[in-house]
């Protein structure tokens, strides 16, 4: 035992009763520090897992009866690093499972996706190969209607309408029955008389309940009743109050209607998918043998459907017989019959029974599903390219509308890829394939206001984006790079795309001058609203400048529009920084002794020469005197220099907009200096310092100021006035000698 603890353990020995010699060497063991706690192995973690891992344990009750069994703090730590480590151990085994799931739902979900395709292509191909089967039989049934015209004569009475059979008499009764049993049922139906006019043709196929689930959730929603006609599908819910009653729900023409088995999953079974586009609905039948039933009715009707609207086609294309004329006394009546003869004859050229015109809305659903937009436009051009010159006639209206209403579908798809609410990664160039479409189909208005709102939210996200960095010129430097280059981008894929459509430019323009006022709000942000000093809004505005001439490449010249954003905030920083020059000039003039400067060492006179001459003062040998002394005021150097530098960097802000605004701060802060030198002339008595009140005055007048004027002529290109007035003149205010008052 350590000495510390020896009185603790005598006492605990004197107080507790004797206990066994093999208790006290194992709680000695014990006692052995983490080595021997790591000696228990694999054994004694494992039955500490297999304990905390019982439904019976009580952590209150496992805490007190180890406390009870431990020998001191050092086999409370021993076994606290025990229960650490094997929490940790799980952590890292949880997370290893974790991941591991992660990659196998992953995989999971890239299996099903392509598995889901490949069944879609499957489906798509057993579609084609049936419709070929179709076609083929077809053939061969016109082939023997051909070699056998009787046969062929009752087949075309049997195929008009199936469910009429052969006797007159019998096919007047039977048509006669079917209007009756479809109008008895219709007046069950609220709300469907309207929607369902009468016609010699629309007779009743098939009826029956079924129950509604949701596409989604497969939960139950309502109990309805079918009503299939030879051209519809009429869907009506059952009155709650009213056994035999119904309400209408929706009306499916059957030509745009597909039906889909759905397979068995218990205890969802005899269920069926109908295809709208674009919705769709799940109804389950009262048992297989209905299930069956409504499959075949619905394929059987369609496909009588389909056939009759092809033979009805292929009568009004046939040449119809001219007729026969009639004796009249009227001369002018066969000028009459021919204007009226000539429009039919043209009607009947239109022939629309070829087999890719009868399968355009079918074709143009599919490769909407499938994303083929260029297809989807290659068939409606060679749908217009075909009806060009022909006669509008009562067929191609109708053709006209159903392709009317895919065309619609197609462009509300691809307004969808170019919405901003779409990812925005891939740049301009991920917006072409919808823009290109859309121009094809007439749209280029749409497709430019699409295009310009989903680069701007492009330009907006990539500048949210960037990183506030501590230094302002750095991140100028990012969002420079960034804005331009996006707008460069757009500028090029714009031109690109919109080539043919010149009226399309001038919203670019009107986008580009939007965009740029976007930028300038986040460049005025960081620059103006923060306070930072002239020379760095001077290195960040000609960062941006120089960025901006880069559009020039395309011959976009938006240099006047950011001259027009910045100037109130550049203005608003000429303003401040004048005030703090005078603030400070006035200050230093307040404490103003009129002595020369001592600069101690010649290396600090070297320096100041070289301040000096950058400033654009040459002669400022002729004013430094012995050792390390410079005839001048420390004011007035001081006002030179600060004065040389408000000037350089306020000429890298420069354009025609601010030159009144740099002429007058620059008159502004001259006026304190010279004031300050005219007042000390007339108030100061000492000889000696007159003389050198005189010099300083003349290093002004002779040196300050031409170099202020020269360089300001360089910067601007024109010299000013106002300034070439403040030289000549000997003195810059006429004020009463006699006067001691200052006049600043």
């Amino acid at each position: 035992l350590r000495p510390g603890r020896a009185s603790c353990c005598a006492q605990a020995r004197r107080a507790s009763p004797p206990r066994r010699r093999g208790e006290r060497s194992g709680r000695r063991r014990g006692r052995g520090g983490a080595a021997m706690a790591l000696s228990l192995g694999e054994g004694g973690g494992s039955r500490l897992r297999r304990q905390l891992e019982s439904g019976s344990f009580a952590a209150g009750e496992y805490v007190k009866q180890l406390s009870q069994q431990s020998d001191g703090d050092r086999d409370l730590q021993e076994h606290r690093q025990r229960i650490q480590a094997l929490s940790e151990e799980t952590a890292q085994s949880l997370k290893r499972n974790v991941y591991q799931n992660y990659r196998q739902f992953i995989e999971t979900a890239r299996e099903i996706s392509y598995l889901e395709s490949e069944m879609y292509q499957l489906s798509h191909i057993l579609t084609e190969q049936k419709g070929i089967m179709e076609a083929v039989t077809q053939a061969l049934l016109l082939q023997a209607d051909r070699d056998d015209p009787a046969l062929g004569a009752r087949r075309a009475a049997a195929a008009a309408d199936p469910f009429l059979p052969l006797s007159a008499k019998e096919a007047a009764a039977s048509e006669e029955g079917r209007q009756r049993t479809l109008t008895t049922l219709l007046e069950k139906v609220e709300g469907c008389r309207d929607l369902l006019p009468e016609s010699p043709g629309k007779y009743l196929v098939y009826n029956g309940d079924l129950v509604e689930y949701d596409a989604d959730h497969m939960a139950q929603i309502q109990r309805v009743h079918a009503f299939l006609m030879n051209d519809c599908l009429l869907v009506a819910t059952a009155l709650p109050n009213r056994r035999g009653a119904y309400r209408y729900d929706a009306l499916y023409p059957l030509d745009g209607l597909a039906v889909v088995n759905v397979k068995d999953n218990p205890p969802m079974k005899d269920m069926f998918k109908l295809l709208m586009f674009p919705e769709s609905r799940i109804f389950q039948a009262e048992n297989a043998k209905i299930k069956k039933e409504w499959l075949e009715v619905l394929e059987e009707t369609k496909r009588n459907r389909v056939l009759s609207e092809k033979r009805r086609l292929e009568q009004e294309a046939l040449p119809r017989p001219a007729p026969a004329p009639s004796e009249s006394t009227n001369p002018f009546e066969e000028d009459e019959d021919e204007e009226e003869e000539e429009p039919s004859a043209e009607e009947e050229v239109v022939d629309l029974s070829l087999e890719w015109i009868q399968e355009l809305p079918e074709d143009l659903d599919v490769c909407i599903a499938q994303r083929d937009f260029e297809g989807a436009v290659d068939l409606l051009d060679k749908l217009n390219e075909y009806l060009g010159d022909k006669p509008v006639s009562q067929p191609v209206k109708e053709l006209r509308a159903k392709v009317d209403e895919r065309v619609r579908q197609l462009t509300d798809v691809l307004v969808f890829e170019l919405s901003p609410d779409r990812s925005l990664r891939g740049g301009p160039r991920a917006t072409r394939r919808a823009v290109s479409q859309l121009i094809r189909l007439g749209q280029s208005t749409k497709a430019c206001e699409l295009f310009l709102k989903n680069r701007a939210a492009a330009v907006q996200t990539a500048i949210r984006q960037l990183r506030i960095e501590g230094a302002t010129l750095l991140y100028i430097h990012k969002l420079c790079h960034v804005f331009f280059t996006s707008l460069l981008e757009t500028a090029r894929e714009f031109e690109t795309d919109f080539a043919g459509n010149n009226g399309c430019y001038s919203a670019f323009v009107v986008w580009a001058r939007s965009s740029m006022r976007m930028f300038v709000d986040a460049f005025s942000k960081q620059v103006f609203d923060s306070k930072e000093s002239l020379s760095t809004a001077a290195e960040c505005v000609k960062v941006a400048k120089e960025h901006c001439k880069q559009l020039s490449e395309i011959g976009l010249d938006l240099t006047f529009i950011i001259h027009a954003l910045l100037v109130k905030d550049i203005k608003g920083a000429l303003q401040s920084y004048k005030d703090i020059i005078i603030e400070a000039t006035k200050h230093r003039n307040s404490e103003e002794m009129w002595r020369r400067m001592n600069l101690m060492t010649p290396e600090a006179l070297g320096k100041l020469r070289e301040e000096m001459r950058s400033c654009g003062v040459g002669n400022f040998d002729q004013y430094t005197g012995d050792d390390c002394w410079v005839n001048l005021s420390y004011t007035v150097v001081a006002f030179t220099k600060q004065t040389m530098a408000f000037l350089e960097e306020a000429l890298k802000l420069y354009f025609p907009e601010l030159h009144m605004v740099l002429l007058e701060s620059l008159v502004e802060i001259i006026l304190v200096a010279v004031q300050h030198v005219d007042y000390s002339l007339r108030c100061e008595q000492d000889p000696e310092k007159k003389a050198f009140i005189r010099q300083n005055a003349s290093f002004l007048y002779e040196t300050v100021l031409p170099v202020v004027e020269k360089r300001f002529e360089e910067g601007v290109g024109k010299p000013a006035k106002q300034l070439q007035d403040l030289r000549n003149a000997s003195r810059l205010m006429r004020v009463n000698p006699e006067s001691t008052t200052s006049v600043v």
